[in-house]
């Protein structure tokens, strides 16, 4: 979640920049576990490594620069460049990226 929010930031100020409003990202997420130590301020023992990377998010959440949001894992689109997919779920998820083959017949 800290590199995509650090995504979010970067473009968020690219676009300030050039003087275009940018409203609030919200960022999908499929790991429950994160979205709640992402909004939990109290850190525990397990996340003491992380917990740079917790403070920085949250931060961007309190700001409203990120809202986290749940997804389920079948509806993560991101699992198509990261996980070996049957085909439904392959066809499923690629529709979803509205991706389309340059080469098949209309």
């Amino acid at each position: 979640m800290a590199n995509a929010t650090s995504e979010v930031v970067w473009m968020r100020n690219l676009l300030t920049s050039v003087k275009v409003s940018v409203p609030t990202a919200h960022l999908y997420c499929d790991n429950q576990a994160a979205l709640h130590i992402s909004v939990n301020p109290v850190f525990h023992e397990r996340t003491k490594y992380i917990e740079v990377d917790c403070r920085f998010v949250r931060e961007r959440i309190v700001t409203g620069v990120i809202a986290p949001r749940y997804t389920s894992t079948t509806d993560q689109a991101a699992a198509i460049f990261t996980k070996a997919l049957g085909q439904r779920q392959f066809q499923y998820l690629k529709g979803k990226l509205a991706v389309s083959d340059l080469y098949a017949l209309t």
